[in-house]
């Protein structure tokens, strides 16, 4: 037998909030038809009493006649089918948000990771800079106890050079000076090398005294 809500109520004299708890928590059995919902009880569960009360007063909702329906296995195994896909359909749809959340941390950490590392790229190259104009101020510093040095065109040159002796082209990156002037700065030293006692040579490299020696004609 198979009641709707509203004659469900009247019969077993229970609230329509009653019933709709039972139903939400799987106390009552029920389907699902035409957007109707019809609770099912088994005719052996009824009383002679309750089955003569029901014949009298109500008569419980059914099929025309001519079409007679019955809640079968497939019918009910239908509908947990039904069910079953819905929540499969629900959990794809959770999980597809849970890898956009976590492919998108995943990007925020790496753009994360990859601008710390320039800023510490660019600390570094900064400090290099510093670290490299200290040295020179340092040398240029020193002038106070330069040594003389015997520069021939055969002589060897000292394994050590004196104090405040400065290489070529650090000294002209120092001043600012830019790749192609510092270019033709070396090439005057290299035909003045040998017959200008001003040009100090050691191991290919160009070096210049500031404290003994004036270069202002070689740099314009």
């Amino acid at each position: 037998m198979r009641f709707t809500i509203d004659e469900y109520a009247k019969t077993f004299k229970m609230s329509k909030e009653m019933i709709q708890n039972k139903i939400r928590t799987k106390r009552l059995n029920y389907i699902i038809e035409g957007g109707l919902t019809y609770i099912i009880v088994p005719r052996s569960s009824l009383d002679e009493e309750k089955r003569q009360e029901i014949a009298q007063n109500i008569k419980p909702s059914s099929p025309p006649a001519s079409t007679p329906q019955k809640t079968t296995v497939g019918m009910i195994i239908a509908l947990y089918q039904k069910e079953n896909q819905q929540l499969k359909l629900k959990i794809k749809e959770l999980e597809a948000k849970v890898d956009r959340l976590v492919n998108d941390k995943e990007q925020m950490l790496i753009a994360e990771r990859e601008r710390i590392e320039e800023i510490y790229t660019a600390k570094d190259e900064q400090l290099k800079n510093l670290l490299e104009v200290i040295n020179t101020k340092l040398l240029l510093s020193q002038g106070n106890a330069v040594h003389d040095v015997d520069i021939t065109a055969t002589a060897p040159i000292a394994p050590t050079l004196p104090n405040g002796v400065i290489e070529l082209k650090r000294y002209l990156k120092f001043i600012g000076m830019g790749s192609e002037e510092r270019k033709a700065v070396k090439r005057r030293f290299e035909l003045a090398f040998g017959s200008d006692i001003r040009i100090i040579q050691k191991e290919g490299e160009f070096y210049v005294d500031l404290s003994k020696y004036d270069y202002t004609d070689f740099l314009s």
